[in-house]
């Protein structure tokens, strides 16, 4: 009897584990609440886009700067252009970007208007088997605030034209956020994230009149270990630009 006794207490117990009162949450993050901040249904109207075509978004409010631009496949690579427009024939900034996985590694990019009426234009320039998703919208107030805290969390680096510069990052981070800016010259410019020698897993080149009006912000998921961002300036030697890296 004392053995049934004892087996029946087990089984209650072991019920009471796996019940629904018993279960616990995970706590939030700050990882997983900028992830559920880029995803598409969060960031506004998302757009299935098929290869060799386009899709664009109007952004009529002169006071809001800031514009959040996600891009994501169902894990196929993605080469797409985001081209800022402003008025009818202007296109002051275009972003090229590629990724081996839209879906481990989605493009994450903040784009500003210049406090003008604009369009945000994204175009599959990839074959007509790999359609992507996108989405783009005004970004919120904790966006735009990530993306100024990043200028005063370290010194930066100058990166004169045709230098480089990298950065590794070990297996615990995440996320890394890269921040390119000039004093008002051009920036012409390309990020890489590489996992292995000259492997390069994600990366975006970006050209602008004034990259002071229009710097270029966007941030890397980093899974997995021997993770390396690198910049390098496309410009000549007289265009320099400043780059700001960190982990989210």
């Amino acid at each position: 009897m004392k053995l049934f006794a004892a087996l029946a207490l087990g089984l209650a117990a072991t019920t009471e584990a796996f019940s629904p009162a018993a279960r616990t949450t995970a706590p939030r993050t700050a990882l997983s609440a900028t992830a559920t901040e880029w995803d598409l249904a969060n960031i506004g109207r998302s757009v299935r886009i098929e290869g060799s075509s386009r899709e664009h978004w109007e952004f009529p409010d002169p006071n809001q700067e800031i514009v959040q631009v996600g891009v994501d496949s169902n894990g196929r690579p993605v080469e797409a252009l985001v081209e800022l427009w402003i008025g009818p024939d202007w296109t002051p900034m275009k972003v090229k970007a590629y990724t081996e996985d839209g879906m481990m590694r989605p493009v994450q990019a903040l784009i500003g208007t210049r406090n003008k009426a604009a369009a945000i234009d994204i175009n599959n320039t990839g074959p007509g088997d790999f359609p992507l998703n996108a989405a783009a919208a005004y970004a919120g107030p904790s966006m735009v605030g990530q993306r100024a805290d990043l200028l005063t969390a370290n010194q930066g680096r100058y990166i004169e034209g045709g230098a480089v510069h990298s950065v590794n990052f070990d297996a615990t981070v995440d996320q890394v956020q890269v921040l390119l800016y000039t004093d008002t010259r051009q920036l012409n410019a390309q990020v890489e994230l590489l996992n292995g020698p000259n492997n390069f897993k994600q990366k975006y080149e970006v050209f602008t009149n004034n990259g002071l009006l229009n710097s270029l912000y966007v941030i890397f998921n980093t899974p997995g270990a021997g993770n390396v961002v690198r910049v390098t300036n496309l410009a000549p030697l007289e265009f320099p630009c400043k780059a700001f890296i960190a982990s989210v």
